[in-house]
């Protein structure tokens, strides 16, 4: 795995993903939440190839501005950059930012944690007792 790896996503806005359905405010524009689950899709789509058999990435930071609203049916782009690998390998941190056809609506940084899949499953299943 490299630093630079890119990820792009486009999508229109659908009536699922607004504010006022997802149960983050009132307003019928582009949820925030909407906006970082496909932040963190991409980012994670972007470098799943690299990664060996069983493993993963989990978010563990999202540090994100949503700074204009985006209205059913516009289109969004969604870009991430891998910008840096922790020494251990195991922590990736991702520039990224989220733009509608009018211009940038979300901008900042995502990390992500390489794991073994079963093994983090397992462990979290554990906690039930």
């Amino acid at each position: 795995m490299e630093i630079g790896i890119k990820g792009e996503k486009k999508f229109t806005v659908q009536k699922e993903q607004l504010a006022n359905a997802v149960g983050s405010g009132l307003v019928a524009v582009f949820a925030t939440p909407m906006m970082i689950a496909n932040i963190e899709n991409t980012a994670a789509a972007s470098v799943a190839a690299e990664l060996d058999e069983g493993k993963t990435t989990v978010g563990t930071l999202v540090n994100v501005s949503h700074v204009a609203a985006t209205p059913e049916g516009m289109e969004v782009r969604i870009e991430t950059t891998l910008t840096e690998i922790a020494p251990n390998g195991k922590i990736l941190t991702f520039q990224v930012a989220a733009y509608d056809e009018a211009g940038l609506i979300g901008e900042g940084t995502h990390q992500r944690a390489i794991v073994d899949k079963d093994r983090f499953e397992q462990k979290a299943q554990s906690k039930k007792g």
